[in-house]
């Protein structure tokens, strides 16, 4: 399968470069944005910036090469899609509820809290509270923000409570998720990259990775991540974490691709799961004057009217033109909400929260 197009990947490096963002319609500028990516030190580098306070170590005591850990249970079937959620309570014949959709969180439970209850998803003490309504998270839980571990905890209690009151909370597989487990199952190991030398755990602490995180990582945080699929189809809307076509090259159908993508998690091969991580960090591939077709492409291919993504921080996505400016200095775009793009073909939902953006909740369609 082709890998779309403009998606500027550099092979085998797992880092993706964004560039300068630019204006873009009913976008006003806001001050205090630190713009650019910094060079990448080693292969395996994403290219969003690091958290202020990002982590110089493993917490002490931590062994990172653990290979008598399996990322997916023995005997596991892929299509037994029994975590991370419980399926759907509605009685036959029932209209579904309300379709929302949160982007990127990577580690942000305050603001994940918030966004979720100004949408009428939870109530105050954050428990369920939207009835028959169906959440989908679009992956990337960890990394760069404090509590990782607390958005899984969360979205794993949603989960519960969602299908208790007839509706759903579910969720996809984010890079991060990919980095988090190979960090974890591989640590140091050596992976096949003609950038240069790599590990996961290098890739992972370049990457946000948070010593607090890996420390309070237990084995049934690990079974719900590896469970994960990586799209899904619903209401028209083709769900993914990143804006690339490289889920072609898992299966020409939604299944087949899920199943693939389980399977290189359930050999727990090092390379073949870099590979996978690389390939899912890719972006871009729905800007520019070739999106379109790639957007298509990947419709296509899997279903549905249009791909709804997280991955691409949306300030990156307006980088097509000049840089914004105020009092001088480059300043980001206020975002506020969604992006829609390649002609009506793509829905970018990472709102930027790590570069102070916006976590972003919506409801589908988007409407206005």
């Amino acid at each position: 399968m082709t890998q779309g197009a403009g998606q500027g990947h550099e092979p085998d490096t797992g880092y993706e470069a964004a560039p300068g963002y630019g204006t873009a319609p009913d976008f006003q500028p806001a001050a205090g944005y630190e713009q650019g990516y910094p060079p990448p030190a080693v292969s395996g580098y994403e290219g969003a910036p690091p958290p202020a306070a990002a982590p110089a170590a493993v917490p002490p005591g931590y062994e990172p090469t653990r290979p008598d850990t399996p990322l997916v249970p023995p005997g596991y079937t892929p299509t037994a899609h029994d975590l991370p959620v419980i399926t759907d309570a509605s009685l036959p014949g029932e209209r579904p509820g309300p379709l929302y959709v949160v982007g990127d969180v990577h580690g942000y439970l305050h603001e994940l809290l918030a966004a979720l209850h100004e949408s009428g998803l939870v109530d105050e003490d954050g428990h369920w509270s939207a009835g028959s309504a169906r959440l989908w998270f679009l992956g990337d839980f960890t990394d760069r923000g404090p509590d990782g571990i607390g958005v899984i905890e969360l979205v794993m209690q949603l989960s519960a409570e969602a299908a208790a009151a007839g509706g759903y909370c579910r969720a996809l597989m984010g890079n991060h998720e990919l980095l988090l487990l190979g960090a974890h199952r591989f640590g140091d190991t050596p992976v096949n990259s003609t950038g240069g030398t790599a590990s996961f755990l290098a890739a992972w602490r370049l990457n946000g990775g948070q010593p607090s995180d890996m420390e309070r990582l237990e084995d049934r945080h690990l079974t719900w991540i590896s469970r994960l699929d990586a799209a899904h189809l619903t209401d028209g809307h083709l769900l993914v974490h990143s804006d690339t076509t490289a889920y072609l090259d898992y299966g020409s159908s939604i299944e087949e691709m899920n199943d693939a993508v389980t399977g290189v998690l359930q050999r727990a091969d090092a390379d073949e799961c870099w590979d996978l991580f690389r390939k899912f960090t890719k972006r871009f591939a729905f800007r520019g004057d070739g999106g379109p077709d790639a957007a298509r492409e990947m419709l296509g291919t899997f279903g549905g009217e249009r791909v709804v993504h997280g991955h691409s921080p949306i300030p990156y996505l307006l980088g097509e033109g000049g840089e914004p400016q105020v009092d001088g200095e480059a300043a980001a775009p206020v975002i506020h909400g969604p992006m829609v793009y390649a002609d009506n073909l793509a829905v970018a939902m990472d709102g930027g929260v790590t570069m102070e953006g916006r976590l972003l909740v919506a409801q589908l369609p988007l409407v206005g």
